[in-house]
């Protein structure tokens, strides 16, 4: 009886024991990303939030600076942000839905959909707007973006913009990044489903995941807990206006870093598309000539530390985000920043590298 209880209460001392030291690391970790986070985001400036989860648990989320710098309104963590270029993983499994459903196919030529698209005797495919290969000019880089920036726009007069640029080369021949190409798949997503690209993100993907604080972005409309926008010269200044027209499906949604954790999931446990078609997005695609392009449909391929990551960013006048998922350790580090100053890039990687070292530590 005496070596019965000796056994059992070793075994609790080993519990609590083990039991602390998990909590020590996560405080560890808690302690070293504040660290880093209140360097970069003070607290009477334009703020982010980040949130870092592990196999789907949130063991991160704090909110940095102000939301509104005029009414010195502190940033809480359900602050909504405009998420920028991270609207091209919605537009990319957006058209995998659609492949799925057999509207569409990603061999598709883009004049099946634009028929007087001047492809110059190219063949351009859904394929190529995706992985940013298809050699059509950036909008974002051609002259006279600012006279159109505050024109609100159907989607054919956005790519009547910018079309007869000349092309920078041929499709496949080269990886550059490429708002246009985005653009086109709005307008692809509209003719396929019959909807618009807003109303198809926010009934097919937003609602169905329970992503209740994200939107197709809007100037209008009252969005709660919407985090204002900053630019900085000498001094902080609100952000310039643009028509959410323009970038559209290349970088007009809004989100939160709780929705954006909904949404990895969802990717993660395929629950919008099967596995098969889920791993069309996380491809590392390859040029004509081989060379790999380090980027699959709306998110960068890269490593970290040595490990795959799955990668995207996003930059709108006035906000910056970024997004880093590493599958093999299922961790998910998503910060969303209200200053296009001040952008969340390198900060969101090391902490993805962090928590990749807290986790060994937890072993």
């Amino acid at each position: 009886m005496k070596i019965g209880i000796c056994k059992g209460a070793g075994l609790l001392w080993f519990i609590v024991l083990v039991g602390s030291q998990l909590s020590l690391n996560a405080q560890d970790l808690s302690y070293q990303i504040d660290n880093k986070l209140k360097e970069k985001f003070t607290d009477n400036n334009p703020g982010a939030v980040f949130l870092v989860a592990k196999k789907g648990d949130i063991i991160y989320k704090k909110a940095f600076g102000l939301a509104d710098l005029e009414l010195q309104v502190p940033m809480e963590t359900n602050n909504v942000f405009e998420i920028g270029s991270m609207t091209k993983q919605f537009t990319a499994i957006s058209i995998l839905m659609l492949m799925e459903k057999g509207k569409l196919r990603l061999d598709d030529e883009i004049t099946k959909y634009i028929p007087d698209y001047p492809t110059r005797g190219h063949k351009i495919t859904i394929h190529h707007l995706l992985n940013h290969t298809s050699g059509i000019k950036s909008f974002t880089s051609v002259k006279g973006l600012n006279a159109i920036a505050n024109d609100d726009m159907e989607p054919l007069e956005v790519i009547d913009f910018f079309k007869n640029e000349p092309m920078d080369f041929a499709p496949g021949d080269q990886f550059k990044y490429n708002n246009s190409g985005y653009v086109i798949l709005g307008y692809i997503i509209e003719k396929a489903s019959g909807i618009s690209y807003g109303r198809f993100v926010e009934q097919r993907i937003f609602e169905k995941l329970g992503m209740s604080s994200s939107y197709y972005a809007s100037h209008s409309k009252v969005i709660p807990n919407r985090a204002s926008g900053y630019r900085k010269g000498k001094t902080y200044t609100n952000s310039r206006h643009i028509s959410y027209s323009i970038p559209f499906a290349s970088g007009s949604l809004m989100s939160t870093v709780d929705d954006m954790l909904k949404w990895e999931e969802a990717i993660k446990n395929n629950v919008l598309l099967s596995k098969e078609t889920m791993n069309k997005a996380f491809v590392n695609y390859r040029l004509n000539n081989g060379e790999q392009t380090d980027y699959g449909y709306g998110w960068h391929v890269e490593t970290l530390n040595g490990t795959k990551s799955f990668e995207h960013g996003g930059s709108i006048f006035g906000y910056k985000s970024m997004g880093v998922y590493l599958p093999k350790e299922d961790i998910y580090v998503i910060g969303l920043s209200n200053c296009d100053c001040n952008s969340p890039t390198k900060i969101t990687r090391d902490i993805a590298k962090m928590a990749m070292n807290s986790r060994d530590s937890d072993k």
